[in-house]
């Protein structure tokens, strides 16, 4: 087993390790964090998740994005490998279907699918993150090649890539690779982090 991998069983056991109680509280605070955020208050199209091995619950920021009109995003997964995962609108009355992880996704017809340069903000999970907007994530790959061109294209101002975290789930440092896309900023029940993004310094695995 690499030193990758160790490092995710260590932090999702960690992860997974933290009571209801303390997951909610965390997650409320995270939520206010971002709703109060420069980056979220313009953003009219966002991706959001569903948690799953523990990972931060978003529902708060959901409820919220309905609340104030704005558009709300899950990933869906695709057998592509140009562009492995397209996003579909998510509102209370979408019905979901659970993907081959077992990870509920919007049930809904291709043509109402977004692809990932739609985008304006991006709220991603992650396994470990450093202080230099490194992501470490489950090991699929999935966000890396869908927001590929990001590395591609230096200086393109969107989608902004928000990683979401609890705090001990911060590193000293992680390793990268050439192929790999920083995140513009991390956040925590601590706060919110941002990162200066720079072509191929950072990671998302």
């Amino acid at each position: 087993m690499n030193s990758r991998n160790n490092l995710r069983k260590t932090l999702r056991q960690q992860r997974r390790a933290l009571t209801t109680a303390q997951q909610h509280r965390y997650s409320n605070n995270i939520a206010r964090h971002i709703s109060h955020s420069h980056l979220f208050r313009p953003a009219q199209h966002i991706a959001c998740y569903l948690p799953n091995d523990g990972e931060v619950d978003l529902s708060p920021v959901i409820k919220r994005i309905w609340r104030m009109g704005k558009a709300c995003y899950l990933p869906l997964l695709s057998d592509g490998r140009e562009k492995p995962m397209w996003f579909a609108p998510y509102t209370p009355d979408t019905a979901l279907k659970t993907n081959r992880y077992g990870i509920p996704e919007p049930d809904c017809h291709p043509n109402q699918w977004l692809a990932p340069q739609q985008l304006d903000l991006v709220l991603m999970p992650l396994v470990g993150f450093d202080q230099q907007g490194n992501r470490l994530g489950m090991g699929g790959g999935y966000y890396d090649r869908s927001f590929a061109f990001l590395n591609r294209r230096f200086g393109i101002k969107k989608p902004r890539l928000v990683g979401v975290a609890y705090q001990l789930q911060r590193c000293d440092s992680l390793p990268f690779e050439a192929w790999d896309v920083p995140i513009d900023a991390v956040v925590t029940e601590a706060g919110l982090q941002r990162f200066f993004r720079q072509k191929n310094n950072g990671g998302i695995c």
